[in-house]
């Protein structure tokens, strides 16, 4: 305020005068207007920095944290800035990286510790003359008109090629491949194949102790691909290549309307879809003649 009077009103030759009226010591004022020109001094330096660093993070489109800041203002500056800080100025400024959502599965996996993989039992073995015997199973994507993305889950019958279930979900928690396990159970109807597995990859899902207890009650044996080896699930996969070439689903507007799709599909693929390589018929006429031999 003293320093404001005197700046105004040039009374420069009256600082001890004011000093006094304001109860306030001639060194107390020199040392405040002293620490005010410092202030004044770092804003500026840190306002020039602050530029220094926006331009680089404009230039890596926000995907750039204090440590890459760090390096790429290491390479235009002679002394490096320090750390601490970039980040006290990206605090300061408001500006951070732009984070990369998480993969939902990989988010999924940190939620517990006790998920377990089992050997590959199947190994491939694709060529199966036993309806029943054999299951593949996974979960795909598919993204709507809406923009919104469902997630497809199927199990299929190697043997036969049929689709014996499927469940469609806007979340891919637990409850999509238990409501899937649910509806093979059904399709099964208390008819399980002693020597039964179901195979899958080593998704989340698949080594959650909870999916795992239940493929032990329905009497399955659980077998899953190795690591990163889509070949090895390559029915099921095959499966959704067709689906996705067949079913315009990227026009569905809603839930329900993808819904209809899917379940007119599984109708068509499994009763009147013929397949060259089931003696010219479809899933459904090749588990009967299966059964008659």
């Amino acid at each position: 305020m003293i320093n404001e009077v005197i700046r105004n009103h040039q009374l420069k030759g009256m600082t001890s005068h004011l000093c006094q009226i304001a109860n306030v010591a001639r060194s107390g004022y020199y040392a405040w207007i002293a620490r005010t020109e410092a202030h004044a001094v770092q804003e500026e330096e840190d306002y020039r920095d602050y530029l220094l660093l926006k331009s680089i993070y404009d230039a890596f489109n926000g995907k750039i944290g204090y440590r890459g800041l760090y390096m790429a203002a290491a390479e235009l500056l002679e002394i490096p800035m320090n750390h601490k800080k970039i980040l006290r100025l990206m605090r300061k400024y408001n500006f951070f990286a732009k984070i990369r959502r998480k993969n939902p599965y990989q988010q999924l996996a940190k939620a517990t510790q006790e998920h377990r993989t089992v050997p590959n039992r199947l190994n491939r073995q694709f060529e199966q003359d036993e309806p029943e015997k054999v299951f593949v199973t996974d979960i795909t994507y598919l993204k709507i008109k809406t923009g919104q993305t469902v997630y497809l889950s199927c199990v299929k019958d190697v043997a036969t090629r049929e689709v014996v279930a499927h469940e469609l979900s806007c979340s891919l928690r637990m409850g999509i491949v238990l409501r899937t396990l649910r509806k093979l159970e059904a399709a099964l109807d208390g008819n399980v194949h002693p020597e039964a597995m179901i195979h899958s990859d080593q998704g989340f899902h698949y080594t959650h102790p909870d999916y795992q207890e239940r493929v032990g009650k329905m009497g399955l044996v659980q077998s899953m691909s190795r690591r990163g080896n889509c070949l090895d699930n390559a029915p099921i996969e095959s499966f959704f290549g067709h689906f996705k070439d067949d079913v315009d689903y990227k026009q569905a507007g809603s839930l329900l309307e993808l819904k209809i799709m899917v379940d007119e599909y599984m109708e068509h693929y499994n009763c009147t879809r013929k397949q060259w390589d089931l003696k010219k018929m479809t899933p459904a006429q090749y588990r009967s003649h299966l059964i008659a031999a």
